[in-house]
Formats: C-alpha cells, structure tokens, sequence
C-alpha cells in the first residue's frame, strides 16, 4: 500500500489485516499512524523504493502518489495488479448492507463521526472510517460487523465514484481541488454522477442551504431527504440555535414540520447545526428513534484538528483546526470570535499552491475575520514550487498580518505577543499543528 501513512490508507490497511490478509506498504515520513500500523502487524517501509515490491497479489496507492513512483512503476512493469484506494474500498463495500457514504466539500469528517457515535449508541456496532482521529474509536477506523459502514466519499479526482452506498450525505458543494477539477461545473457534474450511483432502495441526503447541492440533485429521480437552517420546507429543519448557560449550542430539530427533539451540542457554530442536521436526517432515515439519536450526537466532543483545543499557554487558549478552504476557515474564525473573550489570532498554513493561487482574495476576505493574522509558507503536499505564488502575497493582502517562514519563529512571535485571554489557533491541513503544542508543551 503506498501512502500508507495516510489517515485513509492507514483505515483501509487496518481494515485488511482485521480481514486475514498480509499487509505491507510505504511512506516518506515515520508518524504516529505509521506506527499503530506497525503495532497491528503491517510492514511499513519508509521511503519509497522499487525494491519494496515483492511479488504481493495487489498494489494499493491513494491519489496523492504521482505516476513515476518507482513502487507503482515497477508494479505495472511487473503486471502485477494495481489499484486506487477509493477502488479498493468500493470493492470492500460490497460486503456491507448498509453502507452509508458522507461526501460534500465540508464537514464530512463531522458528520461521519456524528453518525457514527449515533449507529453506536444504538448498538448496530458500525464499521467506521473516518478522515480524522475520533476518540470513542480510538482512532480512525473501528471494524465492526458487516450491517453498517460508515465513511467519507472523497471528490479528489472523483474518487467517490468508486461507491455505490445505500445513503449518500452531500453536505455541500463547492470549488476546491482545481489542480484536478476545471472548475464549479465539473465538481457538480462530479457529484451528480456520485448521487446516481446511491442504492435504488436507499436515499440521497442533502443540505438544501447550499444551492450548488441541490442543482446536484435537481434531476435525480431517487428518493432525495433534504435538510436545512433556511427552509422550513425540508424534511429535516434546525432553528433557535443558541448558547446556553452550560456554554453549549442548544438547536430545536423538526421532522416534516413538527417538532421532534431539542439537542445540545458541545461543538458550536451553523456549520456544526448543519453537521449534527444532516448526521440526524440520516440516523432517522436508518429507523433510529430520536432519543437515541439525541443521545449519540450529545456524546460528540469533536474530532482531533477539528476545533481542538491543546491547552493554555501565558493565558491564552491555543485552538488547532483543519481549515484550509476560504469556507472553512470562515466558519472557523466566525465560531472563534463569537466565544473569545480577547483577540483571535489565526496561524494560517496555505495547503498546496494551486489553492492559495485558486483562491487568494477569498483567503484574504475569510482570515481578515481574525483580529491578527501570521501566514507561514505554503505546505505544498503533492506539488511543486512554481514561483508563481508565495505566503508573502497573501499577507499583503491581509489587515494586520505578518508573514513568518519559520513555525519554530512563529510560536516565538505568539508567545512575545499574543496577551491573557486572546485565542489563538493554528489553521490548515500540512504541519501547523506543531506551533500549537510548542505553544502549550
């Protein structure tokens, strides 16, 4: 398996060797998921080396492995059989009832998690694979029986077209990964063809508050549940969201119009109301009663890198979260200032140069939210640096940031200013993390 250190490769390989099959596989760099995966028994080589491939009966690599890697070159030099990752798991799928796949731009981690600490607390004892670290799981993954999985349908090079699952959530669509897409009207046309291949016998869930989702589903015939914060008209609607003394977000859920249960949530912000909507729509969907839904989606705490907090240093509270999309990161900021006592300060890591290239004034517009902002270089993950782009171009176009290369520099620079009482928060998808346990080790 190359790229085997990823956070869905590494679920996969789990799920594999829970199977009874011999797994091996690469990574460039040792990590804590590389090795939990060495504890459970797999091989990890680190590096890639065409060496490493030894007569096995299948290559696994994820999208993220470029053509000329020399394992899956000699892989097809070799004829042996070679396989994408979302393949692979469109394959495992088949063994599942009910499998049930959360796709959309965001908020896929959230809401796999939500549904699955749902299927939990009813006891359907789930299979999970979730894109982040859950701690009910212990992890990312939980291998369960073969009723119920539970994942993410990721749209990167259409992947998610792999899939054909009896519920399919689309949280909502928007332009990203447009080193792959050419832009709004491919992603959509890439959705579409996701939707058509969900069960006959099952159903599309969608939130209706994102207009690019519902032109998604505009012409599919299958039974489509939408929900909501906007229209009273959907299936499935949220309103009087608001913080409560316990400092949670207390939400009133209806179904077909009347009133069904009153939930408490320990994540805040619309966007998580949308989450918990559309993980509710689906757990109901399934036949779950509500109070067990109630109960499962109370349990949530969050995720790791999805609004965590690490700790406090000279006084201030340190936040790390994933964001890494001009929405998200709004969200994000927005959900910050509407709990901070002082400044919010963001530490922004550009994910990728396509991206930041791709998006640039609405990165400008969604961390100008931040009270001060640091942007550390661009993380370029599976890219090369064409000049073209740099961090520096994004600071300048941001009130009251500073650009900083170095993160050791930039805990420096927070713990010299940021003042007792100020939030700040490590944001997007490469290494950032680091400058907050720095921060609060």
């Amino acid at each position: 398996m190359i790229g085997i250190g990823g956070i869905s490769m590494s679920a996969l390989a789990h799920m594999l060797k829970f199977f009874g099959y011999r797994v091996s596989g690469s990574d460039r760099t040792e990590t804590r998921i590389t090795e939990s995966l060495k504890a459970a028994g797999v091989e990890v080589c680190i590096g890639h080396s065409a060496d490493a491939v030894c007569d096995p009966d299948l290559v696994c690599y994820t999208a993220a492995i470029p053509k000329d890697n020399p394992e899956l070159v000699k892989a097809r030099s070799l004829g042996i059989p070679v396989m994408e990752r979302a393949e692979l798991l469109g394959e495992l799928m088949k063994l599942y009832k009910y499998p049930v796949a959360v796709a959309g731009t965001h908020g896929k981690t959230t809401t796999t998690s939500m549904l699955s600490l749902v299927l939990l607390e009813a006891n359907l004892d789930p299979t999970i694979l979730v894109g982040g670290e859950l701690s009910q799981i212990g992890g990312n993954y939980k291998i369960g029986a073969k009723d119920y999985l539970v994942f993410e349908a990721c749209e990167y090079v259409e992947s998610f077209l792999h899939f054909n699952p009896y519920i399919s959530i689309i949280t909502n669509v928007e332009e990203d990964h447009l080193d792959y897409f050419s832009g709004i009207s491919h992603i959509i046309t890439a959705f579409e063809r996701f939707a058509r291949l969900n069960s006959p016998d099952g159903c599309i869930i969608v939130c209706s508050d994102d207009k690019n989702a519902m032109t998604v589903v505009q012409n599919i015939k299958k039974n489509v549940v939408k929900y909501g914060l906007i229209s009273r008209n959907n299936d499935f609607f949220a309103e009087n969201a608001h913080f409560n003394a316990s400092g949670k977000t207390e939400v009133d859920i209806f179904e077909h119009g009347e009133f069904a249960i009153k939930l408490e949530l320990s994540v805040h912000g619309d966007h998580n109301v949308r989450n918990a909507l559309g993980a509710y729509a689906a757990a109901r969907t399934l036949g779950i009663d509500a109070e067990t839904v109630k109960r499962g989606l109370e349990a949530f705490g969050g995720t790791k890198r999805r609004f965590e907090t690490l700790g406090e240093a000279n006084g201030f509270t340190v936040i790390d979260d994933y964001a890494h999309h001009p929405t998200e990161i709004k969200s994000t900021l927005e959900t910050a200032k509407s709990i901070a006592k002082g400044n919010v300060w963001c530490i922004f890591q550009p994910h990728t140069y396509s991206r930041t290239k791709a998006f640039l004034g609405e990165f400008a517009e969604s961390l100008s939210i931040a009270d001060r902002t640091i942007v550390a270089d661009v993380y370029p993950a599976r890219e090369k640096y064409d000049g073209t782009i740099h961090s520096c171009d994004l600071a300048s176009l941001i009130h009251n940031s500073v650009y900083i290369n170095d993160l050791d520099a930039i805990a420096r620079y927070i713990l010299k200013n940021a003042q007792p009482g100020d939030t700040v928060i490590t944001m997007g998808a490469g290494d950032v993390f680091k400058v907050g346990y720095n921060l609060v080790k």
